[in-house]
């Protein structure tokens, strides 16, 4: 965070902000763009001109995929008349819990159970999901509904800055992928270790998680 503030893009914070120079750019015949990595271009703080500026320049690439990522997914609905069909829409969800998202203040955006209903009726062929950071959840409950939401990926690790979160154990998080990779959903696993509060053993099972390949990062190119 420290290196993104000495930018000048960030000098004045990380406020909403029309990058116009991001207007420039020229992409690539089967390149993955994330678009609005640091930010979240669907949030209700947005105005819809600039998610229609940027919708409309990547309209200019049919050969590029982008990749939308937002806690907001109920907005997408706004703007399927004009997406191409090379964009991937898709939503953190951290948990299916609501009262544990509520109770341990995580963030002010719409609840997971109200994120998780967005996608399930979102009408579009290419969706994502990221679980990152994976809360706590319910696990039957959980992977039923993202398999409703019938995503193209899945995103799963855990919190990698000592937060101290909610979260699952590691056998829980592995039982959740064994779930979900029995279906056509890919799942890419992110930061795998033992919850913060697990002990040694658990710690044991993490470390061979990671030996085994079941830990990986995962480099995304992206323009904001």
């Amino acid at each position: 965070m420290t290196k993104l503030r000495n930018k000048e893009r960030y000098a004045k914070g990380f406020i909403p902000r029309l990058n116009e120079e991001e207007f420039k750019a020229k992409f690539n015949e089967g390149e993955m763009i994330f678009v609005s990595d640091m930010g979240d271009l669907f949030g209700e703080f947005i105005p819809s001109e600039w998610i229609v500026k940027v919708i409309e320049h990547i309209r200019k690439f049919p050969r590029t995929y982008f990749l939308f990522l937002t806690k907001n997914p109920g907005r997408y609905a706004e703007f399927l008349d004009i997406m191409p069909s090379n964009a991937i829409l898709g939503a953190t969800i951290e948990t299916n819990k609501d009262n544990l998202y509520v109770e341990n203040k995580i963030s002010r955006a719409p609840l997971p159970s109200v994120r998780i209903r967005a996608m399930i009726d979102l009408e579009w062929d290419k969706k994502f999901v990221s679980i990152e950071p994976v809360l706590d959840f319910d696990l039957e409950i959980f992977t039923e509904q993202l398999t409703k939401i019938a995503p193209l990926m899945i995103y799963i690790g855990y919190d990698n800055y000592n937060n101290r979160l909610p979260e699952p154990p590691l056998s829980k998080v592995l039982a959740l992928i064994d779930e979900l990779s029995e279906g056509p959903i890919m799942v890419v696993r992110k930061t795998l270790r033992p919850a913060w509060f697990e002990g040694l053993a658990a710690y044991m099972e993490g470390s061979s998680c990671r030996e085994r390949g079941l830990s990986s990062g995962s480099k995304r190119k992206s323009a904001d």
